[in-house]
């Protein structure tokens, strides 16, 4: 509707345009980060660049995600498929091993004519998993920061349980935003939107994913400073919900991996105060980052023409129930920060329609104009955009493995169900019995207090036909030995192809212009400080431009 509507504005206007431009895609992703924004009405939050944002489009106060972990979550973003259609729940399984052909959000922008970038961290690399070459026009960009950059923080490194180095939970240190990674992709990102500025012709898919306030809580010590700890809100529920089964919490064992953690009590009040002051110190420093990339779509002139997603993978548990981190079906964990700023939609609205991960996919396919793939699991929400009381699901399921078993949630505007059973389907009456449900009500019970599904059975029973009506869920899918030795680093000769120097000038040359400025030369870079000291050894004349004569000659020596 939104690119019908600018087709129309262009017909009768004076232009000499006769058919809109494709709108340009900016893709903001955040890493644990639960609605602990301004915007969702935290009043204790310091995050006015997220606020504002929220000003230019519609926040969606019921998004959820659809596996509270990072990977699955992310890989539900990019393929538009659930984590039980994949039979993926892991962090190392990479997509591609489940769906080897699926075309990804970012691949099927590519396919209809966009040039589709990514940088900071959108899939999960790590665990033994990989980027997806296939999705991006151009190599996928990390920063290279360090984690921690205070004497008493590498002081402490320990190993943990796995023997992986671990440092603390924590750090403030009086140092610039661009110390840390989130402040280098910020950077990336304002660069990569400047170049893409200069060809206004060639629509661009940018997907910019910031590290904060995923763990370690580190931040600059001018984010702590927003925020006075004692009047931080701590956790007023300790326990897990009365009468869920034992398995349903999570036990926090990524918190308690950080070296500071070994063996202490996170929930003892002093220890909370100060995890809680670093969230917050976190997301703070991440808001500062994303006003940067906000403030160069505005400098640049991209407002009018760039539909803006801002989405967080999951929800965190900041002490409520006793718990920490992710990892669990229950509200803190599963319910997500989602806003949407779109070409003439409505602004500074809020709606109620329920919406999953999965959506995001085909909502951005129509908003562009572009047919959506047939095999996702989402379904648009592009008429929220217009409405915001209107609906988008009834109902948002998401999932949380333990073990064997799979925890798959319905949630609705009140109640959530969770059907806890093995992956495989009961065959024997044994087997039945190891079916185990939960149900809460938030409208009686918003913090999830007691499990009712003893005490409400034609609710549970509406919810598990609703559940009924969905596929079985797949076990999770297991690596084959090739894709295993391709992720311990072992290649085989036909992956090593030599680097075409001639390609990637082309490719760097993004005015076609002939020339490499400095920062066409590091846009693709994986560590733009490296490439940055290699430049003036390629310029050669010392006119701060590369020919393609001097990147190729150069380059080659």
């Amino acid at each position: 509707m939104h690119r019908l509507l600018l087709l129309i504005g262009c017909l009768f206007s004076s232009s000499v345009t006769v058919i809109a431009e494709q709108p340009n895609v900016l893709l903001i992703c955040v890493d644990d980060l639960k609605p602990t924004l301004g915007c969702y009405g935290d009043a204790h939050a310091v995050t006015p660049n997220i606020d504002r944002l929220a000003r230019r489009g519609v926040l969606f106060r019921s998004a959820y995600c659809n596996q509270a972990v990072c990977s699955p979550s992310r890989n539900s973003l990019i393929t538009g498929l659930r984590p039980q259609t994949l039979g993926i729940y892991d962090l190392p399984t990479n997509f591609r091993i489940a769906a080897p052909h699926v075309t990804t959000l970012p691949q099927h922008f590519v396919n209809h004519g966009y040039e589709a970038q990514g940088l900071g961290k959108i899939l999960h690399v790590g665990h033994g998993n990989t980027d997806d070459a296939k999705s991006w026009s151009v190599p996928f960009w990390r920063p290279k920061a360090p984690s921690y950059v205070l004497e008493e923080s590498l002081a402490g490194l320990k190993k943990d349980k796995s023997g992986k180095v671990r440092g603390p939970a924590t750090e403030a240190a009086a140092v610039s935003d661009e110390t840390y990674s989130d402040g280098k992709i910020a950077r990336e990102a304002v660069a990569r939107l400047t170049v893409a500025s200069q060809t206004p012709a060639k629509p661009f898919f940018i997907a910019v994913g910031f590290l904060k306030p995923h763990l370690p809580f580190v931040a600059p010590q001018q984010y702590w400073d927003l925020h006075d700890p004692q009047t931080l809100p701590m956790p007023t529920l300790h326990q897990p919900p009365k009468d869920a089964p034992s398995y349903a919490p999570t036990s926090y064992g990524e918190l308690r991996n950080y070296a500071d953690m070994f063996g202490r009590d996170a929930n003892e009040q002093a220890t909370t105060r100060h995890l809680i002051h670093g969230y917050y110190a976190a997301t703070s420093y991440m808001d500062a980052q994303v006003g940067k990339v906000l403030d160069a779509v505005d400098d640049l002139g991209l407002a009018e023409n760039t539909i803006i997603v801002f989405w967080g993978d999951h929800g965190w548990h900041l002490g409520d129930h006793g718990m920490w981190c992710k990892h669990t079906n229950y509200e803190q964990a599963a319910r997500i920060p989602v806003i949407v700023v779109a070409p003439g939609a409505v602004q500074a609205a809020s709606t109620p329609a329920m919406i999953e991960t999965v959506d995001i996919f085909p909502t951005l396919c129509e908003l562009a104009g572009i047919d959506a793939p047939d095999e996702g699991d989402g379904v648009s929400f592009s008429q929220v955009l217009d409405d915001p009381e209107s609906d988008a699901r009834p109902y948002v399921t998401h999932v949380y493995p333990r073990g064997k078993r799979l925890g798959r949630a319905i949630r609705d505007p009140r109640y959530r169900m969770v059907e806890w059973k093995n992956f495989s389907e009961p065959s024997a009456a044994s087997e039945q019995a190891e079916v185990e449900y939960e149900l809460y009500d938030y409208v009686a019970d918003p913090q999830e207090t007691q499990n009712l599904a003893a005490q409400r059975p034609e609710i549970l029973a509406s919810m598990q036909a609703e559940l009924a009506k969905q596929a079985v869920p797949k076990p999770q899918v297991k690596a084959p030995a090739k894709a295993a030795a391709k992720k311990a680093g072992k290649a085989t000769e036909k992956d090593r192809k030599p680097f075409d120097r001639d390609a990637a000038f082309k490719k760097r040359d993004s005015n076609h212009d002939g020339y490499l400025t400095l920062t066409e030369f590091l846009s693709p870079q994986p560590n733009d400080e490296a490439a940055a000291k290699r430049f003036p050894k390629f310029d050669k004349n010392e006119d701060g431009k590369l020919s393609a004569e001097e990147y190729v000659r150069n380059g080659n020596e």
